[in-house]
């Protein structure tokens, strides 16, 4: 039998949310939990706090996580907006001993790639035609490609140099908040650099998720360029949703 629930763990550089997931209607059951990430965010530090997050559920069937990093194989081969020793720790190994469950009962996947997955499941079925890049504009820039629904794992669009800088130190929502841009001048930021990616994949649809997306309507339509944009149906759920369903499928990049 299918399972119609699961669990998701979506690892921030600010925050650490996780909640249970109806993998039938792609929503979470009830509140989900955050806490704030640990400064330094270890590999230690952090999967105390994921710890902390499936004991307050009292979960104890597979868990999907998410890390702002590369991952390959459960390996952290990058570290965005988390503690730099997290490059080369084997996530997959670390989380499981942690919660004290088999390996295969962990699934590590990069935070815009899981996002993206809940999109191509339970967004908008037009997202599933094409190549479609979801954005994710949050402490930095997350991307996940997509060709007629298969993703292409482990971009890392964010990091784009535009005009001379890595876009995401430009264009990402935390920029907004640091520098005290209006939204209208944040979207200019982030029209300039979804200008420059479009011309370089050519994709047919971007989704624009993160935390800010729950304010699309103050910037979304400000955005000029030729591709279309939907902001993400799950919002900044969408890491949650899509880390627990690939848990309880055994997806992992």
């Amino acid at each position: 039998m299918t399972a119609t629930r699961g669990f998701g763990i979506d690892i921030g550089g600010s925050g650490i949310k996780g909640a249970l997931v109806d993998l039938e209607k792609g929503a979470l059951i009830g509140d989900r939990l955050r806490i704030d990430t640990p400064r330094p965010a270890t590999p230690e530090a952090v999967a105390d706090v994921v710890a902390e997050v499936v004991r307050h559920f009292a979960w104890d069937g597979p868990v999907g996580i998410t890390l702002p990093a590369v991952v390959k194989k459960g390996v952290a081969q990058t570290a965005a907006n988390i503690d730099p020793t997290w490059i080369g720790t084997d996530a997959d190994a670390l989380f499981a001993k942690r919660l004290g469950r088999p390996v295969d009962d962990v699934a590590m996947l990069n935070d815009a790639d899981a996002a993206g997955m809940a999109e191509m499941r339970f967004g908008d079925p037009l997202a599933r035609h094409g190549v479609t890049t979801l954005l994710t504009f949050g402490t930095g820039i997350g991307s996940a490609v997509f060709q007629d629904g298969k993703l292409v794992p482990n971009t890392e669009f964010g990091h784009l140099e535009v005009d001379g800088h890595d876009a995401e130190k430009k264009a990402a929502a935390s920029v907004k908040d640091n520098e005290g841009l209006s939204y209208h001048q944040w979207a200019k930021r982030v029209n300039r650099y979804l200008s420059v990616l479009e011309n370089l994949i050519w994709p047919d649809l971007f989704i624009v998720g993160g935390g800010v997306s729950k304010k699309s309507e103050k910037w979304v339509p400000l955005l000029d360029i030729r591709t279309k944009v939907v902001v993400a149906s799950l919002q900044n759920n969408a890491g949650i949703v899509g880390a627990a369903a690939a848990a309880v499928e055994g997806i992992e990049h």
